[in-house]
């Protein structure tokens, strides 16, 4: 495979230099800056124009959705004077209300007093600002505009009754509601999480809740002649609006779709939420949308008799200004664009010289990765500074050091592997050799010779393909559910009889435990800690297996009265390749991998592996910590 071009180590050309972009990027942020300063200047003289700005929008809010609940409330403006004289006392501001033809309705000013040119808003309930009503659309009727379908007192209070009953019964049940009125006193019930529908209609008096009153039922049936006449003169299709307002179908035409029911959860607010209705095949949508027109108008015309006729609204500060504002003289504006371009320099001067400081130890760190690149793992940098420069030479430092250690650590395994692989190879190659020669006979005792160089083979291949898969992430686990105990019994079960052989005792303290774990690759795990604590047991001594809960961990410990490990070894238990007998004595020591699977088992599971020794001849205790309790 071809390497890819390594880049020049000539002068970097100035625009592409780290030099140039940091220069590029102060002049750039300290220009954003002294554009946005003064940009707020020209519009504001300083914080309090601002604080004035945001108390004056709030206001405007406040007296637009107080007149407009007004409008959608009242049938007329007559008595508007004192909510308009409120307004102006507690928000400061002029208020007047006129008719479209800018006749005075209502004015906190003397009267006389000239109008600005331009109004603030319009005042339509039947066709609301939709900046003005949250949950509006541009043109909408105001939601708080119910006309006809307002209840009256009793039927309120009876409403709430069973209301209140239906969050008893939903508490019975374990399910958390309020009642919340809408905006033509009909209470509907908020709950907390879930889906209640079936429980309140089935059990807490859903339907009773939900059902029409009588107003709402006379107001709906004048609302369906509206319609019907609409319907009628445009030539399309029959309808009723349902108690919600969403319209279903009469006749034959209703038999085969149903009409929506409304949940108890629905405020039942008179605001039409339109729903596809006929489509004519041959007129496409245009007959969805003249019906949705028809319900609009019917709505508009029942609702003009109960709502005010649309107004305009002006507001401004006593001064007749609409909004607070500011405008810099000549000299302001000089001043401010020679302050501008003193910043301007200095956050070049200042660049230039933090930049400089900043190159030089990027370059030495350029410069050893380069040599590194070519093979010199010596290379290394000098940390000058405590700063984010000087961690990040001390990070390269480290680093360097790191890969220099594994490249020997590499080249290491790669004399171990060959090592361990040569001798089964070998002895193999040698017997076969000596019975084709006739120097030996193939009876039962070589093939024993033989098939266990062959196991001690496959062992080492299948532990390399472990690692192998561990480090290229490809070792998965399969947890389920497993009893730390029957996990510890037939690991023991196994490796009784090699027990015995030796001399060894072997005992198991189980403990109740469970957690999540692949059995097959905890018991390899626990198994390969339990002949290691054989093998390194004298005859006589003993090896036990314990497992225990501590805090949110399961703990299992494999402690022998072997050979001990020396505290300078401890470190290196767990390193491939790694056994405390160089002679590598295959009586007392294996192929210096079981450990180092140990860990990667452990690491896969999510826990760790740890060794602890007081010392040579004095036994250890491999310790495997994994997750809690399944």
């Amino acid at each position: 495979m071809a390497r890819e071009p390594r880049p020049a180590r000539g002068k970097v050309p100035f625009r592409r230099s780290l030099l140039g972009r940091l220069l590029f990027s102060f002049v750039l942020v300290a220009t954003c800056s002294v554009a946005a300063t003064t940009w707020l200047a020209v519009q504001t003289t300083s914080g309090s124009i601002q604080q004035e700005q945001s108390r004056y929008l709030a206001n405007d809010a406040l007296i637009y959705g107080k007149l407009a609940q007004y409008a959608a409330t009242h049938a007329n403006w007559d008595a508007v004077a004192p909510t308009v004289r409120q307004l102006a006392a507690t928000t400061q501001r002029r208020i007047a209300v006129t008719t479209q033809d800018r006749r005075p309705v209502a004015d906190s000013a003397p009267a006389g007093s000239p109008l600005p040119q331009t109004q603030s808003a319009a005042l339509d309930p039947l066709h609301v600002d939709a900046t003005m009503v949250p949950g509006a659309t541009a043109g909408d009727i105001d939601p708080r505009a119910v006309g006809p379908f307002r209840l009256f007192p009793g039927e309120r209070n009876h409403l709430h009754d069973l209301a209140r009953r239906s969050v008893s019964c939903l508490a019975d049940y374990m399910i958390a509601g309020e009642i919340a009125d809408g905006p033509s006193g009909r209470p509907h019930i908020k709950v907390v999480g879930g889906d209640p529908s079936d429980v309140l209609d089935e059990s807490c008096g859903g339907r009773r809740l939900a059902a029409p009153t009588a107003t709402e039922t006379s107001a709906l049936a004048d609302l369906n002649s509206r319609l019907k006449k609409c319907l009628t003169t445009e030539n399309l299709p029959p309808l009723e609006l349902n108690p919600d307002l969403t319209w279903g179908r009469t006749g034959a035409m209703a038999a085969q779709e149903p009409t929506p029911v409304p949940t108890p959860n629905d405020v039942r607010t008179p605001r039409a939420v339109p729903t596809p209705a006929v489509r004519d095949p041959k007129s496409g949508g245009i007959t969805e949308r003249k019906t949705a027109d028809c319900v609009d108008t019917a709505r508009r015309d029942q609702l003009r008799e109960f709502v005010a006729p649309a107004a305009y609204l002006f507001v401004t500060d006593p001064s007749g200004a609409t909004t607070p504002g500011f405008a810099l003289s000549r000299s302001n504006t000089l001043r401010v664009a020679g302050v501008a371009g003193l910043v301007l320099a200095l956050a070049a001067a200042v660049t230039l010289l933090l930049a400089a400081r900043l190159i030089r130890p990027l370059r030495a760190l350029t410069d050893a990765a380069q040599r590194m690149r070519d093979g010199d793992d010596s290379a290394r940098v000098t940390v000058a500074t405590g700063d984010e420069i000087g961690r990040l030479s001390a990070a390269f430092n480290d680093m360097s050091q790191e890969r220099q250690r594994l490249a020997e650590q590499r080249k290491a395994m790669v004399s171990d592997v060959a090592h361990e692989l040569r001798t089964p190879v070998s002895n193999i190659r040698g017997w076969l050799e000596a019975v084709e020669d006739g120097i030996a006979e193939p009876d039962d005792a070589l093939n024993s010779s033989l098939l266990e160089e062959a196991l001690q083979l496959q062992h080492i291949i299948d532990d390399l393909q472990d690692l192998a898969a561990a480090d290229a992430g490809t070792l998965r686990v399969h947890p389920e559910a497993v009893r730390l105990g029957d996990i510890l019994e037939q690991v023991a079960a196994a490796h009784r009889a090699r027990a015995a052989s030796a001399g060894v005792a072997l005992t198991v303290t189980p403990g109740d435990l469970g957690l999540q774990a692949d059995p097959v690759r905890l018991r390899q795990a626990v198994g390969n800690l339990v002949s290691n604590a054989i093998r390194h047991t004298p005859p006589g001594g003993s090896v036990s297996l314990r497992g225990y809960a501590d805090d949110d961990r399961v703990v299992i410990d494999i402690t022998d009265t072997g050979t001990g490990i020396a505290s300078d070894d401890l470190p290196h238990v767990f390193d491939r390749f790694w056994r405390a007998e160089k002679s590598r004595n295959r009586q007392t020591g294996g192929s210096g991998l079981g450990l180092a699977i140990v860990r990667q088992l452990a690491e896969s599971h999510g826990g760790t592996a740890t060794a602890t020794s007081p010392g040579r001849g004095h036994g250890s205790t491999f310790t495997l910590r994994l997750s809690g309790e399944a």
